[in-house]
């Protein structure tokens, strides 16, 4: 990427999230535990995913996956937040914001559509139980997934092809604690809003299509269950509560965030956050804490990593 862009600004600036020094300390200890909670956790789930052999199926394969793009997600902007706290100057180079702008479009777009492929698991393990297995096969979970990649590279790339050839010759300074997108587009010299509706709408589309068939997918699955007993809407609402949470926790700050944006800086740096940091933290807490399943592997785990060590 280096070399494209021609631009007068080698450099922008990051304004962060406060100027005052007391709460840049406390924020630097919140996103401190918060990150190593993460990636901890995150790593727990995908080891534990690999390791025990009765989580081999497709539902625990696309969970460890979910924890791959939120390990990769945090590790995109809350290390550099986390550096920044002790500047005074919080730059960063063209190259550098082109590149977080890339992997957080990646990740998020590839998060979107993987939370669409787990609920199209949930539906044809609760609708088609007697199915399940040659519909979810190791191939087609394996294909799910590469497209869920796939997508995510699409929308990314689309992304920066719209914005990396900008002219950046005067304004540098960014309202937030990364590069986000629609901040980086109003610093180019000239008028981008037409792009910037372009890249809203690219952005909006996805993340619209996503959410719709996603709750066509759940009130299918709530209806088709509830036809055939009374009591199989609330085994099923229990099934995919853990879904739904993730659901509305990752889509709302990001339908906000580029589909109806607010423009209000303390609510999108809010938005921000919720997005960037604390989903990363909140979906593998939520998947791991209601599945039993789960927490019985890891529990298997830990004695069987206690007894290794006592043996060596």
């Amino acid at each position: 990427m280096e070399g494209v862009n021609q631009s007068a600004v080698s450099e922008f600036v990051l304004l962060g999230l406060t100027d005052s020094w007391e709460l840049q300390i406390c924020l630097f200890l919140l996103f401190s535990v918060i990150y190593l909670t993460t990636v901890s956790g995150n790593i727990l789930i995908i080891t534990t995913v690999i390791t025990d052999t009765r989580l081999h199926s497709p539902m625990y394969f696309l969970l460890a996956n979910l924890s791959f793009v939120d390990l990769w997600l945090s590790s995109v902007t809350i290390p550099k937040t986390i550096i920044d706290f002790f500047r005074d100057s919080k730059t960063i180079s063209f190259e550098t914001c082109m590149w977080q702008v890339v992997f957080v479009h990646f990740a998020g777009g590839g998060e979107m559509v993987l939370l669409v492929t787990m609920a199209y698991d949930r539906y044809v393990a609760i609708c088609k139980p007697l199915h399940y297995k040659t519909i979810m096969s190791q191939q087609r979970c394996i294909c799910l997934v590469v497209i869920s990649w796939a997508i995510g590279l699409v929308h990314s790339i689309s992304q920066l092809i719209m914005i990396v050839d900008l002219p950046f010759c005067g304004p540098r300074e960014i309202d937030s604690f990364f590069c986000d997108l629609p901040l980086v587009i109003e610093l180019a010299c000239m008028d981008t809003s037409v792009l910037g509706l372009l890249v809203n709408a690219d952005s909006g589309f996805l993340a619209t299509t996503c959410f719709i068939l996603l709750l066509i997918s759940y009130t299918y699955i709530l209806l088709t269950v509830r036809h055939h007993s009374t009591d199989g809407v609330y085994k099923a609402l229990s099934t995919c509560t853990a879904h739904i949470m993730v659901v509305v926790i990752f889509f709302v700050p990001c339908i906000f965030i580029y589909l109806c944006p607010l423009n209000i800086p303390s609510v999108d740096k809010f938005l921000a956050v919720f997005y960037a940091v604390f989903t990363p933290l909140l979906n593998p807490a939520i998947y791991t804490l209601r599945n039993k399943e789960m927490k019985e592997a890891m529990k298997r785990l830990r004695s069987q990593s206690v007894s290794s060590r006592k043996k060596s």
